[in-house]
Order: C-alpha cells, then sequence, then structure tokens
C-alpha cells in the first residue's frame, strides 16, 4: 500500500498536474490542499505531513536550535522583488537610492520577500538606519494585525499610526514607497494613482540575475521530521514530482498560449532573459541563494546567528 503524503500549498498554477493526476510521486500518493495563507505551526499540525512554509520564519526557527520541521531545498515561491516596491503616480523618486531618509512602508518586516527588498536598497546604499519604517496593512480590506513579529524599534520601526491603509498614505504624500508582495486591487488600471517605483524594473531585475546569479527564494517545503525518518525517499520524490508538474505545466502554457493575448511573449522573453534552470531545485543550485538569505537575515538582525546552506538545510549535504 502506497503511503499516504498530505501537503498544505499554495494554489499555484504550476500543482495543476500533480492536482489533476497526470503526474505522481514515485512510491506515494498524494493529496494536495490549497490554503489561501500559509499555516501558523506546520510542525505542530497532525492533519498534514508537509507544508509550504516562509523561508524567513523556518531559517529564524533553525537559528533558535528548533528541529520541528524538515526543510527542503525546494522553492515553491521565488521571485525578484524589484517590482515590489511601489509609490504614488506622481512621486518624484525613480530609484531605491533616492529613498534615503523617507518613510517606508511595508506589510510585513520579517516575511521572506521583504528581507529580499530591504537587500536591494542595502545594495543601493539605503540601509536600515537610512529610513523610517512603518508596517502595516495594505488597504483596508486587509486585516489589523501584528506585522511586527517583535521587531519594532520606536522612531525606526514601527506599525502605521492609526492602522490606516497604506496605500492610502502612498496618496496622500505620508508614505514615499510601499513594499509589497501583491499589487492593490487596480494597481495596473492607467488612473489609479500608483506605480512601481522603478520604470524599468524588469530591465533591473535581469541585470541583479546576472549578477547574483539566481531568483530569490521566499518560500519552501518543508516537512515533519518522523515523517522523514519513516520515508527516507520522501523528500527527493516529492521534490522531483513537484518539479515534473511545473515542468508539464510549462510545456502546456507554451502550447496553449491563447490564454490572455500575449502570454506566449512573457514566455519568450523569459526564456531570452534568463538561463534554463534558473528555478531549478536542490542545495547544488541553491546554495549561493540560501548563503546569500542567511547573510541579510543577519546583517538585518533577524537572526541574532548567522546562519548558512549547512545549518539551515542539515538533511541535503551540498
Amino acid at each position: 500500500m502506497r503511503p499516504l503524503i498530505r501537503l498544505a500549498l499554495r494554489d499555484w498554477d504550476y500543482l495543476t498536474p500533480l492536482l489533476l493526476g497526470d503526474v505522481r510521486p514515485d512510491g506515494y500518493d498524494l493529496r494536495i490542499e490549497r490554503v489561501a495563507s500559509l499555516l501558523a505551526d506546520p510542525g505542530a499540525s497532525v492533519d498534514y505531513e508537509g507544508a509550504e512554509v516562509s523561508f524567513s520564519r523556518y531559517a529564524q526557527a533553525r537559528a533558535r536550535g528548533s528541529e520541528a520541521l524538515v526543510g527542503l531545498p525546494h522553492f515553491m515561491m521565488r521571485g525578484f522583488r524589484h517590482r515590489c516596491v511601489i509609490t504614488a503616480a506622481g512621486a518624484p523618486w525613480h530609484a531605491f537610492s533616492e529613498l534615503a531618509g523617507k518613510t517606508i512602508g511595508l506589510t510585513g518586516w520579517q516575511d521572506s520577500g521583504n528581507t529580499w527588498t530591504r537587500a536591494l536598497l542595502r545594495r543601493e546604499g539605503v540601509g536600515l538606519d537610512d529610513a523610517t519604517w512603518w508596517v502595516g496593512r495594505l488597504t483596508e480590506k486587509h486585516p489589523i494585525e501584528d506585522r511586527l513579529g517583535g521587531f519594532g524599534q520606536p522612531g525606526r520601526i514601527e506599525a502605521v499610526p492609526g492602522e490606516r491603509p497604506m496605500v492610502d498614505l502612498l496618496l496622500s504624500g505620508e508614505l514615499a514607497a510601499v513594499f509589497t508582495p501583491f499589487m492593490p486591487p487596480g494597481f495596473y488600471a492607467p488612473d489609479s494613482g500608483l506605480r512601481a517605483l522603478l520604470p524599468d524594473y524588469r530591465g533591473a531585475e535581469a541585470a541583479y540575475f546576472h549578477a547574483v546569479g539566481y531568483v530569490p527564494g521566499i518560500h519552501i517545503l518543508a516537512l515533519r521530521p518522523a515523517v522523514v525518518a519513516a520515508h527516507p525517499g520522501l523528500p527527493g520524490a516529492l521534490s522531483e514530482a513537484i518539479d515534473e508538474s511545473a515542468r508539464v505545466w510549462l510545456a502546456k502554457r507554451e502550447k496553449y498560449a491563447d490564454t490572455t493575448p500575449w502570454i506566449i511573449d512573457e514566455l519568450a522573453r523569459c526564456a531570452r532573459d534568463l538561463p534554463p534552470g534558473w528555478n531549478a531545485n536542490g542545495m547544488a543550485a541553491n546554495h549561493a541563494m540560501i548563503d546569500d538569505f542567511a547573510a541579510e537575515l543577519f546583517a538585518q538582525r533577524i537572526t541574532a546567528r548567522r546562519l548558512d546552506a549547512a545549518t539551515l538545510f542539515p538533511h541535503f549535504p551540498a
């Protein structure tokens, strides 16, 4: 009898072949539950053998000595962050370096994506102490909740005063820019009043890739240790199955490209601007990126000690 493995994952479209049964992990039956938000404590869940987890929160747990999860160097979500900095349409700044001395909003201090975005500003000379940071909800429809995660500093890193929506503060000029992984509704409409801070963020992202050699990782796949102990071949089988699902999905997108008028152009540009294997998983392909992220977590005072790829993923030697 094939063991049943239950995973809680975001609703990524590249999982469709797995969800439909066109791809199956070797030796295991797989049940994927699509979740809108990541599990609060996946290591304690008895409903799933594994889950998609925040790379940052996983790293913080490892830094504290926790072994509640076996993280896989398989990145369920990865993406450039240059596009994630938005500002008012009429704002006079068009470069990250121009944000020095400004008040910047962001949707969560310890989030993996925002950690990578702050790293971009640090590359341009804007460190943590060179701006004022307000952390809060993007729009009025987003919940009011703790987004500081214990990392607040009075006068430097604070919750948005009055928990006002940050989009409103952008439009009023009280915030110079906002870091957000997902754009607010209507952002792409010509009259939204908002824009990406960088006029050519795609060009900046391509240049960044050629400088560092990777697309930043945001979320990883993690399993409960007891499951890995009982099924040592499971991490490799799951990673290979998800990779195959993504391969099948991409092949179908290239064939059935009429879902939008220009999706084929986007696929062509991606193939032209990035090398094959830009999204490869595993330690060998991601060692440098993992080390860089660990360095950023320490530099940004999110972890108290400097981790590395070996301490983050001890079950997967380089």
